[in-house]
């Protein structure tokens, strides 16, 4: 059943579909996928191509656009957009602290959780797209990790695919996570000596903000408790295009005077707390590193904490025992987020099973992606905080006929900052316009 309701430019179409939780036994459970059509209001859907767009992650629901938002308002101009909200995610059968239990133990959700990666979300894509197209093939915009999942698909159902487009997620095809955190950590002390560069006030103001919390870590709203080392996530914001600017008026007011002295103020927390939950997408924290997982030998086992300990200016303690700039951390998971955050704290071993787990599938073919034939068109943006930019390029000369869009103008969310422009570009590449 559907229904569908008006938006600023845009007639929206809810719909529903069910697939295998495990596609390699099509007649076991199934879940639920949910995904939101948007058509451009006066047009004809019947007479559109479709497009699917894969959110970034893992872990996240597709974004809930208001009207023509964004990049959407261009691609109603030209097709019939199915936004997905990838398994786990959203509208989607939830995978949360609250539903995982149904599954049993923290063993029995963790092999659960093993059939939610790009492999699995693909061959969704396929199932889905055989329900909706009757088997013609569609386009994809990937944006971060689902330009991950978009790499997959082209590794594996290729015939499905019209065109692929892809936003600053372009994976190293064979990158372990340790060698994918031993290229992001330099990179993310170049991001913060940029944000420094353009603030130097922040340079004390986190400073005093992390030696405070370091003697009396504060407790948010639900019980969150704020460390120095969750301070320092909130470096995840320099990846984004006015990151640098929210983390400076993040920091300027931090605190307030009170009869028992300077504290961390309401406000502050507050707006901290927005930043650093993940009680709206858990499994982000819980399947992270296992998107890099592709060696059947080797678990990742919480690679961005091990891998950190080879970066000791990340170290907090010996930053404040010196005069050096406190350095924030991007998009990294560690063991500690499950015991500060109330949203993960009860998968906590779940967590812990994942990140232990072996046999894990390589997830790109490149024998068939040096032979694709599907066009294919890239934005890979310089210094990209979240994906390695050199192993983005590495990718994009190991698949056939791609073409990249170089870009500084952006940073990782340029498809959301920049969402006509970029979008427009990638299309004219596929189309060979450009």
């Amino acid at each position: 059943m559907t229904s569908s309701y008006r938006q600023p430019g845009v007639v929206l179409t809810d719909r529903r579909f069910h697939v295998p939780l495990d596609h390699g036994a099509p007649g076991g459970e199934q879940i639920e996928l949910y995904a939101r059509e948007a058509v451009a209001a006066g047009k004809d859907p019947a007479g559109l191509p479709w497009l699917v767009y894969l959110e970034g992650g893992p872990g996240c629901g597709a974004r809930r656009f208001i009207g023509g938002q964004a990049w959407l308002g261009r691609a109603v101009q030209d097709y019939r957009v199915l936004l997905l909200d990838q398994r786990g995610t959203g509208n989607s059968t939830p995978a949360t602290r609250q539903t995982l239990p149904l599954r049993g133990g923290p063993a029995e959700q963790a092999a659960y959780l093993a059939h939610f990666r790009a492999d699995s979300i693909v061959r969704d894509c396929e199932a889905v797209r055989a329900e909706l197209t009757g088997g013609a093939p569609w386009t994809v915009l990937g944006q971060s990790f689902g330009g991950f999942c978009t790499t997959h698909y082209l590794s594996t159902a290729p015939e499905g695919l019209r065109a692929a487009l892809i936003t600053g997620g372009l994976p190293s095809l064979g990158a372990t996570a340790d060698e994918v955190y031993r290229a992001a950590y330099p990179r993310m002390e170049r991001k913060n000596l940029a944000h420094y560069r353009r603030y130097p006030m922040d340079v004390e103001r986190a400073r005093r903000i992390a030696a405070h919390l370091a003697e009396r870590p504060a407790t948010l709203a639900g019980g969150h408790r704020l460390t120095t080392e969750g301070f320092q996530s909130l470096g995840a914001l320099l990846g984004s295009g006015d990151g640098s600017h929210q983390l400076h008026y993040l920091l300027e007011d931090a605190f307030v005077r009170t009869p028992a002295g300077h504290e961390l103020s309401d406000a502050f927390l507050e707006a901290v707390q927005g930043h650093l939950s993940y009680a709206g997408h858990p499994l982000y924290a819980v399947l992270h590193e296992a998107i890099y997982a592709q060696d059947p030998e080797q678990p990742t086992g919480w690679a961005a904490e091990r891998v950190r300990a080879a970066f000791p200016r990340f170290d907090a303690a010996r930053t404040l025992a010196g005069d050096e700039p406190l350095l924030f951390t991007g998009e990294t998971v560690h063991p500690w987020h499950f015991d500060t955050d109330p949203a993960l704290a009860p998968l906590r071993e779940t967590a812990h099973l994942l990140a232990e787990r072996t046999g894990w599938q390589p997830l790109y073919d490149r024998d068939r992606l040096a032979a694709n034939d599907v066009p294919v068109a890239a934005a890979v943006y310089h210094d990209d905080l979240y994906v390695d930019t050199a192993h983005s390029l590495e990718t994009a000369r190991a698949i056939r006929g791609l073409r990249t869009w170089v870009t500084d103008e952006f940073e990782h969310d340029g498809v959301r900052a920049g969402g006509p422009r970029v979008l427009d570009r990638l299309l004219s590449l596929v189309r060979d316009e450009v």
